[in-house]
């Protein structure tokens, strides 16, 4: 076995200043090297074989009249001006191996859950189950109590337990993020490979998928933690100028800061949303990664966003739809039940509501995660069947007869 997933080197055409028509490999314009593993298929050697019909299709023809669409065509699946007799796109894996469509991308994350389920609900389930009891044991005896709200105070007394309040709840939320944050780690480290191996159609088990995903994890930590040190940054300068001003002013100030640092923190979020799978499928380093997802998103920001939106409102519908029935359930059987719900005078709540909730935010963790984490890998391989002609490179490490000798 390789010390990649198994795919070609990354890079093998550049990702700008090249004809997107043309799908054949060349050298990144760039120049930039890769440490990929050498035993994989070199760039810039693949030649159609001699026998005619059996190699992969030639270049997509220019868009015209009775011509195939933009994206579609001889041998990339097509869409409607499909047809040219030309075989469909290569499919080893879980995705065809062809500029991938919003829908296939979604299909191939769970398509990755399915086919892999085994490994890849043996570790969500594990991180999951792992950081809620943390979690849980946090917030009984490690965090304080809630901040009593008086009905009775002045309205000074009022804003002055509001912020309190606010205070309390941000100090709370560090513990939880510290979890997610080491969670997510683990999950998105070992999700990565398994992914990678689906699209080649290979099969990976938890202690392989483990063993290549194990020397990326001080990188995927430092990359977690500069992207959480920019956002901070970048909301702190938003916001701090306001607060300073201490008036009705500075408050208006501040709230504006607020949403233009959170306008910046979403571009820059989108702009390096492929610096994870960089960093784990071509074993770059944290700033290499972040440049290389820069890269990759550059032209098709919008597009990486909407996709990247879609998803994220489809799992917070999943996770709503499990999470409210163990949050009833939970509220029935502890505080002050569901009539201290409705009357809006519930005390607190015990162990069982947050054992029952608990298990909620488990499950709801288990199926979602590795959808978000599906959906940004096919990005990444997306992003570069477009601009390098990775399909190309992916069939010849899958095996895919007429596309030259296997990768690995």
């Amino acid at each position: 076995m390789n010390d990649t997933p198994g795919w070609a080197s990354p890079g093998s055409a550049p990702s700008d200043g090249q004809d997107p028509t043309v799908p054949r490999p060349a050298e990144p314009a760039d120049g930039s090297s890769s440490k990929w593993s050498a035993a994989q298929p070199p760039p810039g050697q693949w030649s159609p074989p001699s026998a005619p019909g059996t190699g992969p299709p030639p270049p997509r023809p220019a868009p015209g009249p009775g011509g195939p669409p933009q994206g579609g065509g001889p041998g990339y699946g097509g869409g409607p001006g499909y047809g040219w007799g030309r075989p469909p796109a290569a499919k080893p894996g879980v995705i065809p191996l062809r500029p991938l469509g919003v829908g296939e991308i979604l299909d191939g994350a769970v398509s990755t859950l399915r086919a892999h389920w085994r490994t890849v609900l043996g570790v969500t389930l594990a991180v999951a189950v792992v950081s809620q009891i943390v979690d849980i044991l946090i917030q009984r005896y490690f965090l304080p109590e809630p901040v009593a709200l008086d009905p009775e105070a002045t309205p000074s007394e009022a804003l002055s337990q509001a912020a309190d309040s606010a205070q309390q709840s941000l100090v709370s939320l560090i513990p939880s993020l510290a979890i997610t944050v080491i969670g997510t780690l683990f999950t998105t480290s070992i999700l990565t490979v398994v992914i990678s191996r689906s699209v080649l159609g290979r099969p990976v088990t938890l202690s392989e998928a483990w063993r290549e995903a194990r020397p990326r994890l001080p990188q995927l930590l430092g990359l977690t933690l500069l992207l959480l040190l920019m956002s901070s940054a970048v909301m702190t300068i938003g916001v701090v100028p306001g607060l300073l001003l201490g008036s009705a002013g500075g408050f208006a100030l501040a709230m504006l800061g607020g949403f233009a640092g959170l306008a910046v923190i979403i571009w820059l979020m989108v702009r390096f949303s492929l610096a994870s799978p960089a960093l784990m499928l071509e074993r770059q380093g944290v700033m290499p990664s972040l440049r290389r997802s820069a890269k990759l998103v550059g032209g098709a920001w919008w597009r990486t966003f909407g996709i990247l939106l879609l998803t994220l409102v489809l799992t917070f519908l999943v996770t709503l739809v499990i999470a409210v029935p163990f949050g009833i359930l939970a509220t029935a059987v502890d505080g002050d039940g569901l009539d201290g719900l409705v009357s809006g005078t519930s005390t607190g709540f015990g162990w069982p509501f947050l054992i029952i909730t608990g298990i909620g935010t488990v499950i709801a963790t288990t199926i979602t995660y590795p959808i978000s984490a599906g959906v940004t890998v096919l990005l990444y391989v997306d992003q570069r069947i477009r601009r390098e002609a990775l399909d190309l490179e992916l069939a010849r490490a899958a095996g895919v007869p007429g596309y030259g000798p296997s990768g690995g």
